[in-house]
C-alpha cells in the first residue's frame, strides 16, 4: 500500500474477530516497527506480546482491578495524565467521543452503556493479541515520544498487511495493575497498549471514523523577518 493511501486510511478498530494473527505475519509487523527512529538511536520501547488465552487472562485480571478502583483518585499512571481537555482540544474530544457513541446505538445520557463500552478497552475489544508498550523510565518524556512514534509504525505495519489495531492509552492509567499482572522491572514505564487482530466488519463500530483538523490550524509557516 502506498504509504498515503495508509495514512488516510488508518483508523481505530473497536471490534475485533477471535481468530489469531499468523506468527509470521506478526514477526514482520514489529520487525517493520522497530526500524522507528529513536533519540540517539536509545530505541526506548519494551514490549509484552499477549495472545490467545493468556490475552483473555490479562483482560480479565486488569478489567476486574479497573471496576474495583473507578475514581480517579485510585489510578496509577506511570506518566502524567492531560491536567485538562480545553477550547479545541475539548471539542475534538467531545466530537469524537459523540460520534463514536452514536455509531453504537448509545444515548449521550446513558451512562451505564458509557461505562460498559470504556471497560472494553480493558478486554481489549476482543483482540486476540495486545502488545503492551513500555518506555525505559530514565529517559523521561524523550523516551515517551519515542514510544509514540513505535507505536504510530506499528499500527501502520499492522495495516499494511491488513491486520486492524487500536492504540490505547487506557491502560496505562493503571499501570500499576499493568506492572504487577506482567512482573515489570521498576526501570520500565508503562506507555500504552496496542491490540492488534483481524476486525469484525459486520460490527457497526468499525464504521465509525474520527475526523482531522485542517493544515492550516495546525501547521504555522514562519518567514525571516
Amino acid at each position: 500500500m502506498e504509504f498515503t493511501d495508509l495514512m488516510a486510511e488508518r483508523w481505530s478498530c473497536r471490534a475485533f474477530r477471535p481468530e489469531p494473527v499468523e506468527e509470521e505475519v506478526l514477526r514482520g509487523i514489529f520487525a517493520t516497527a522497530q526500524q522507528t527512529a529513536s533519540w540517539c538511536n536509545t530505541q526506548p520501547w519494551g514490549v509484552h506480546l499477549l495472545s490467545g488465552d493468556t490475552a483473555q487472562w490479562f483482560g480479565k485480571e486488569l478489567s476486574e482491578h479497573v471496576v474495583a478502583n473507578a475514581s480517579p483518585e485510585q489510578q496509577s499512571p506511570d506518566l502524567d495524565l492531560p491536567a485538562a481537555y480545553t477550547g479545541v482540544y475539548q471539542q475534538r474530544r467531545r466530537e469524537a467521543g459523540y460520534a463514536l457513541y452514536e455509531s453504537l446505538g448509545i444515548e449521550r445520557s446513558d451512562l451505564g452503556r458509557r461505562a460498559e463500552q470504556m471497560l472494553l478497552n480493558y478486554t481489549f475489544f476482543g483482540a486476540p493479541h495486545v502488545a503492551v508498550v513500555t518506555s525505559d523510565r530514565s529517559q523521561g518524556t524523550y523516551g515517551a515520544v519515542d514510544c509514540g512514534g513505535y507505536v504510530a509504525n506499528l499500527m501502520n505495519a499492522a495495516l499494511d498487511v491488513g491486520v486492524a489495531s487500536i492504540a490505547q492509552g487506557a491502560i496505562g492509567m493503571y499501570a500499576g495493575a499493568v506492572r504487577e499482572l506482567l512482573g515489570l522491572d521498576d526501570d520500565r514505564v508503562v506507555v500504552c497498549g496496542v491490540s492488534l487482530g483481524r476486525p469484525d466488519e459486520e460490527h457497526p463500530v468499525n464504521a465509525f471514523r474520527t475526523s482531522r483538523a485542517a493544515l492550516d490550524e495546525l501547521v504555522t509557516v514562519v518567514e525571516r523577518p
